[in-house]
Formats: C-alpha cells, structure tokens, sequence
C-alpha cells in the first residue's frame, strides 16, 4: 500500500491537478501532472477508474491497485524519474488498460514518469 504521505486525497487538490491540463498519455493510461513544486514536500498521487471504463467495481478496483503497486514499487526503487519535481500526480486508468498484467502496467507507468 502506497504510504499515507504519498496519496492525494482531497478533492480540491483533484480538482487543481486537472486544471493544470498537463497531461499524457500511454497503453490506455494516462497521467496528469500538477504544478512544479517550489518547497521540499513529497509528490502525491492519486488514482482514478472511471464507472465508464467498466460497469464492474471489481475490475475498477483491479486496475486501481495495479496501478498503485507499479507506482510504489518505482517510488521504492527511485525509478520516479522527473516526478519528483511535481506537487500531484494523478492516474487515470481507461479501458485499454483493462487486460493489461504486471508488468505491462509497469512499463507504461514507467514510461509515462519519464515522459513528464
């Protein structure tokens, strides 16, 4: 589980990292990323799956937590990239994401962090 220092939470913080518009995308993933930070304070993300991507919370709740293991095992090993210089992250899962497994999930994630 992604340590609680590390998890964005509340909807303003949301709301203001979509605002931004800095955004990309990668394999049915796509990433938006807040605003450069200007004080040392850890970089927080959240993840989002849509009720549109796939009717079933089982499946949603499935990719959430892929998603969410990939980014803390790269946060783990340093592998974050420039992703660090960035208030909030958020991931946003869609439907080609869905059929994905480990380790194509994180490649993409990887990627996508280096992209930024």
């Amino acid at each position: 589980m992604l340590p609680k220092q590390y998890r964005l939470k509340n909807k303003a913080a949301f709301s203001a990292t979509y605002r931004i518009k800095n955004s990309f995308h990668k394999g049915g993933v796509t990433l938006f990323a807040g605003i450069k930070k200007k004080e040392n304070c850890p970089t927080r993300a959240g993840f989002v799956v849509s009720k549109k991507t796939h009717k079933r919370a089982v499946k949603r709740n499935r990719l959430k937590r892929l998603m969410r293991e990939c980014y803390r095992l790269l946060l783990k090993s340093g592998n974050t990239g420039n992703a660090g210089e960035y208030l909030s992250l958020i991931f946003v899962g869609g439907e080609g994401a869905l059929d994905k497994n480990f380790f194509e999930m994180q490649n993409i994630i990887k990627k996508l962090l280096e992209r930024l």
